[in-house]
């Protein structure tokens, strides 16, 4: 089986590209990085190269490429502080190996197309994306007081003031202690201004968010 030198540059193209959104989540800190990206749009190219050269039914050892990069997407996926993280990271995983496979294939203008797709999702929507968040953000709040014979209404009432929407509300009692945990949704700004008065809020003896 002969390397031919359109091969290389397949491989020298798939360097490229990975390297580039590797670049953009490396920037981010985010768990695949610079490396991760580069190898899974080389090892995508590859393989796709070489299952065009060594098989005659191809799609069946791209498919197998898409297994498997379904296992690296899930380890990216994990839960932090009662939220799912790494969504974004395993879907760039995913797209990255389809850029290597689609270059290995020779199918260069749709890849091309694709990452610069994909490139202004990451970077042109990242404002966006915050905007929204900014208007819009989910927050896990616990405290804890004595227990005075009353429950935690009226900090319920508290976050309808601010305009916070109450997702989940829990409130446990353990001997002269009350505990009361909320999700809430509501501006950046309302959540700070919340947060200062709780933090501020002599009554409360504990206090998470």
């Amino acid at each position: 089986m002969e390397l031919l030198p359109e091969d290389v540059y397949k491989l020298l193209l798939s360097f490229l590209l990975g390297a580039i959104i590797g670049t953009e989540r490396e920037y981010r800190s985010k768990s695949a990085g610079l490396r991760t990206m580069i190898l899974i749009a080389v090892g995508s190219t590859l393989f796709t190269i070489l299952s065009i050269k060594i098989s005659s039914d191809a799609g069946r050892i791209a498919a197998n490429i898409v297994t498997g990069i379904g296992f690296i997407g899930a380890g990216i996926i994990f839960r932090e502080n009662n939220r799912v993280v790494g969504i974004t990271t395993a879907a760039i995983v995913w797209v990255t190996a389809a850029l290597g496979m689609g270059i290995g294939a020779g199918f260069y203008e749709i890849s091309i197309a694709c990452f610069l797709i994909s490139g202004l999702s990451l970077v042109v929507l990242a404002p966006i994306q915050k905007f929204i968040r900014q208007k819009s953000q989910i927050r896990n709040y616990r405290l804890m007081c004595v227990y005075q014979k009353q429950s935690l209404k009226t900090y319920e009432e508290l976050f309808k003031q601010y305009n916070l929407k109450i997702l989940r509300g829990e409130q446990s009692r353990t001997g002269n202690h009350i505990t009361g945990s909320w999700t809430l949704q509501g501006s950046e700004k309302k959540h700070d201004q919340l947060t200062h008065q709780l933090l501020n809020d002599t009554n409360i003896q504990e206090f998470d968010f």
